[in-house]
C-alpha cells in the first residue's frame, strides 16, 4: 500500500513519519507551501509533488490532513481534476467531522473515504510520531473496505477502535473535556493560587505534582479508584467554604456540576456510601447556583442594551 498526504502540518507529517518507520511506503507530498512539503518530504524520504492529481494517482490511500473546513473542498477540487476516483482510498484525521461530509458521494464514485483520528494531541511535527504506538485511533467511514483498513492499521502497529458516524461529535467532545476542558480547570486552580499571594511561576510549579500525581492514577486505576477529596469523603462543611469564595455565579455553578458528577464516583466507589445529606446540600446549593447565574445574565445583559 502506498500513501500519499495533502498538507505537510504537524498530523500529516506525523502519520507519514509513523507510516514509513512501519513499513508502509510513502508516496509524498503536496502542499500549497512548498516548503513545508520539502521538509516533510526530507523528514520522511518521501517525494514531493507539485499536483494533487499525481500524488494521488501515485498512491492507494491519499491522506487529506488540511484543515477541517478545508477538507470537503480539497476533496472536491481533487475529484474535478482527477477524473476518475474508483478503488482509491481516501482518509482525514479530524475528530469531529465524519467521513461522509469529508468525502461526499465517494461511494457512488467506487472510492472508499474514512476518518482516521488519533487520540492524542499532536504538539510537535518533528517528535510526536514516536509517541503514536500508545496512542487510540478512531476509524469510521465507509462500510466497503473497513474491515481491510482496521487489519492495515493495526499491522502497522496503531490501536484502533472503529466508531460510527453518530458518535463521532460525541467522541470529540470526550476527547476535547479530557484535553482542552482540564487545560481551563488548571489555569483557574493557577489563578486562584495567585490570588493567595502565589506569584505566577511558583502557583504553577506548586501545582505540577498535584496536577500530574492526579492524571497519573486516574490513568492507572480509573476515575472511580483514584477520587480523593471532600465528595469523596462526604465532607459537606469543606463544600460550603469553598462554595463560599466563588463571587461569580458561574464559577460556583462550574464548582457544584463538576462536585454533582464526583458523587457519583463516590457512591460508584463504596456501596455503603450514605449520599443523602451530601446530595440535599449539593442539591440546593446548585438551585441557588443556576440562580445567582441566571441574575448575572440577566444584569449584564441590561448594561450592554444601556451602552
Amino acid at each position: 500500500m502506498r500513501i500519499g498526504f495533502i498538507g505537510a502540518g504537524k498530523a500529516g507529517v506525523t502519520l507519514g513519519k509513523y507510516f514509513s518507520r512501519h513499513g508502509v511506503e510513502v508516496t509524498g507530498y503536496y502542499s500549497r507551501n512548498i516548503q513545508s512539503a520539502r521538509e516533510a518530504a526530507e523528514f520522511t524520504a518521501a517525494d514531493i509533488y507539485e499536483g494533487a492529481s499525481d500524488l494521488l494517482a501515485d498512491s492507494d490511500v491519499l491522506f487529506l490532513t488540511v484543515p477541517d473546513d478545508a477538507i470537503a473542498s480539497c476533496y472536491g477540487e481533487l475529484c474535478r481534476s482527477a477524473g476518475s476516483i474508483q478503488g482509491k482510498i481516501f482518509c482525514h484525521a479530524s475528530g469531529a467531522m465524519t467521513a461522509e461530509a469529508a468525502f461526499p458521494g465517494i461511494e457512488a464514485a467506487g472510492a472508499y473515504g474514512y476518518s482516521v483520528h488519533p487520540l492524542f494531541a499532536i504538539s510537535d511535527r518533528f517528535h510526536a510520531y514516536s509517541e503514536l504506538a500508545d496512542v487510540f485511533f478512531t476509524l469510521e467511514g465507509s462500510a466497503g473496505r473497513r474491515d481491510f483498513m482496521l487489519a492495515w492499521l493495526t499491522a502497522a502497529g496503531l490501536r484502533v477502535q472503529p466508531i460510527g458516524a453518530g458518535c463521532k461529535a460525541k467522541y470529540h467532545a470526550a476527547a476535547a473535556i479530557v484535553s482542552n476542558q482540564v487545560v481551563a480547570l488548571f489555569d483557574e486552580s493557577r489563578r486562584m493560587l495567585e490570588e493567595c499571594g502565589f506569584p505566577p511561576e511558583a502557583a504553577q510549579e506548586a501545582l505540577k505534582p498535584l496536577f500530574l500525581g492526579n492524571a497519573a492514577h486516574v490513568a492507572a486505576k480509573g476515575a472511580v479508584r483514584a477520587l480523593t477529596g471532600p465528595v469523596q469523603r462526604g465532607d459537606t462543611g469543606t463544600l460550603a467554604k469553598h462554595l463560599a469564595i466563588f463571587e461569580a455565579g458561574e464559577d460556583r455553578l462550574l464548582y457544584l456540576l463538576l462536585s454533582r458528577r464526583l458523587l457519583q464516583l463516590a457512591r460508584a466507589r463504596n456501596n455503603d456510601y450514605d449520599d443523602t445529606s451530601i446530595r440535599a446540600f449539593l442539591d440546593e446549593e446548585y438551585r441557588k447556583g443556576i440562580e445567582a447565574a441566571a441574575a448575572e445574565l440577566l444584569q449584564a445583559g441590561r448594561k450592554d442594551e444601556a451602552k
